[in-house]
């Protein structure tokens, strides 16, 4: 633990522990929503798990709402499809079939393919290519997790990276095309290889990241951690964000969210982290409270005296004011002195400084990681 993390510790080494490490890892999953005011310290929070959740082995994925439309989670699939290097979770997969089959994939030279190593060996007969057929079907077609269709298409990928059964390059592309749901595929060019897909779409794109998150753990991670930030967006008036939200898009986002905490007890190894600023749960006619299918369902109906770390909703505001002692923001002062590149250099704070800080932070605007650094500037700028 560093100086620098030290308070928030109390949340992320509980995070890291309970879920990374124990419950999503043996195959639960969850949902978990990150508030507090401007500065309160969302982003870095979300930064630090995402760091212990990369340690842990999950495929991490982070983005922005200001970035990626979230009315349409068929939008959301794709970022974590492309975030997850689908081909280097099945070139894993590969490896597990190979393993099955009782070979090593380490015997296997750089470059060559599972057929070819076959082949030079003299393997490669007809009874040793309907195992890999069968073992194919077994790992992804029997699999009740997976979609037919998602595990048809990654069947045939493997297949490709194996090098049988035999898939054109053009026809590869094909396939990751309509699984990033690219909407200029033709759906008669994939019926020509033998299955029948629909469209991927807003109404079924949950099912197929289930599917993702499946193939994911099956490519030997723990799991997929997805980090969500800057949701408050939704209800910004501003002209100059890069996306804007109508009533209808905002409410569909909402209704979006709530789907995926009804489907979440479905999948298996994931975990997603919404972050937001306090205004999108104060705001009463624009916010979470105005969706109130959403808001039943995230509500914290009992709050206690103590910080619940088990909480839908973890506000680091709370966190801060039962966590952060004056000893704790002197410390963190410190790091911060330390990493600023600037003269005259930035002083740290004193203990008096420390409490002060802790008394202002109840009535502020601002959270108390940006109140620590801007009291930081303010004393330099007066030495």
């Amino acid at each position: 633990m560093t100086n620098e993390t030290r308070g928030i510790d109390f949340l992320t080494d509980f995070w890291k522990k309970v879920y990374l490490e124990e419950y999503i890892k043996d195959g639960g999953s969850k949902i978990k929503f990150i508030t507090g005011k401007k500065g309160s310290g969302k982003t870095f929070f979300l930064n630090q798990v995402l760091a212990d959740a990369k340690e842990a082995e999950y495929k991490t994925v982070k983005f922005s709402a200001r970035d990626v439309w979230m009315h349409d989670f068929r939008e959301i699939y794709i970022e974590i499809l492309r975030q997850c290097d689908l081909m280097e979770c099945l070139q894993a997969a590969s490896h597990r079939l190979i393993r099955e089959m009782g070979y090593d994939s380490a015997d296997i030279p750089e470059g060559m393919r599972f057929i070819d190593y076959l082949s030079q060996n003299g393997w490669n007969d007809a009874l040793t290519k309907r195992e890999i057929r069968t073992q194919l079907k077994e790992l992804f077609l029997d699999d009740p997790m997976l979609d037919n269709n998602f595990a048809l298409a990654c069947s045939m990928l493997t297949g490709s990276i194996l090098g049988y059964p035999v898939l054109e390059e053009q026809n590869k592309e094909l396939l990751l095309a309509w699984l990033e749901g690219d909407r200029t595929v033709k759906l008669a060019q994939l019926r020509a290889l033998g299955f029948y897909p629909s469209r991927i779409t807003r109404y079924n794109a949950r099912h197929m990241l289930r599917s993702l998150s499946e193939i994911v753990h099956m490519g030997g991670y723990a799991g997929v951690f997805v980090a969500i930030d800057d949701l408050e967006i939704l209800i910004s008036k501003s002209s100059l964000e890069p996306l804007h939200y109508t009533k209808m898009k905002r409410e569909d986002t909402y209704e979006s969210i709530r789907q995926l905490i009804d489907d979440i007890d479905s999948m298996k190894h994931i975990m997603f982290t919404f972050a937001f600023d306090r205004s999108l749960m104060d705001e009463e006619n624009t916010g979470l409270k105005s969706y109130q299918a959403l808001w039943m369902r995230i509500q914290n109906e009992i709050v206690g005296e103590r910080f619940n770390r088990f909480a839908d909703i973890a506000d680091l505001d709370r966190l801060a004011t039962q966590e952060y002692t004056p000893e704790i923001i002197v410390e963190m002062s410190k790091q911060l002195a330390a990493k600023t590149q600037q003269l005259p250099p930035v002083r740290e704070l004193d203990i008096a400084e420390a409490q002060e800080l802790l008394q202002q932070v109840r009535n502020s605007s601002v959270g108390l990681p940006y109140l620590i650094q801007k009291t930081m500037q303010e004393v330099s700028e007066h030495v």
